[in-house]
């Protein structure tokens, strides 16, 4: 790390506020709008809690989703009326016809932060292979918040948290605001 970027780093603000949304069809059929990830029986929901949690950051609110559009847009506007610093969802980012987060969310970001889809597919071909061409993950900003687009695998969920969003999380709040 160049002493620039430490720099930065070195100001960023240790604790966050977080909010996590969860988009899958099949889980919300079964579970309706679970607020809290051991409601609907979502593993990705529960590291995304555990992660932040153990990264000294606070969980502000937990919601299952269904795959539309509608749903995912209404989401991510409640959450943005919260206290978060940071909005991650997980799910809806692949190449079904039913994966439709990014382009829910993708039309509302202000900024977009193409780096954090290329790293992830990076980092990702260790553990997927090829297969990583089928991830559409994103982030961007929205209303001073940034939005992070994870698929809903634990391991993409793991990854995409510990090795990318957590370590940099101070300095893009710091960033964007």
């Amino acid at each position: 790390m160049d002493s620039v970027t430490h720099e930065h780093r070195k100001d960023a603000r240790k604790s966050l506020g977080f909010y996590l949304i969860s988009i899958s069809t099949s889980r919300f059929a079964k579970y309706g709008s679970a607020r809290s990830p051991e409601d609907a029986e979502d593993i990705s929901g529960e590291l995304m809690v555990e992660l932040v949690k153990k990264n000294g950051h606070h969980v502000l609110g937990y919601e299952l989703v269904s795959d539309e559009n509608s749903d995912i847009k209404k989401a991510v506007l409640d959450a943005l009326q919260k206290e978060a610093d940071i909005i991650v969802t997980t799910g809806g980012t692949g190449l079904t016809p039913t994966d439709v987060t990014v382009e829910s969310l993708v039309p509302m970001f202000e900024k977009q932060m193409p780096g954090f889809g290329e790293l992830f597919r990076y980092k990702s071909i260790e553990q997927i292979g090829s297969a990583v061409i089928l991830t559409r993950a994103a982030a961007g900003i929205i209303r001073d918040k940034a939005i992070f687009c994870l698929p809903g695998s634990p391991g993409a969920v793991e990854l995409a948290l510990s090795e990318i969003i957590l370590p940099e999380a101070g300095h893009v709040v710091k960033h964007i605001r």
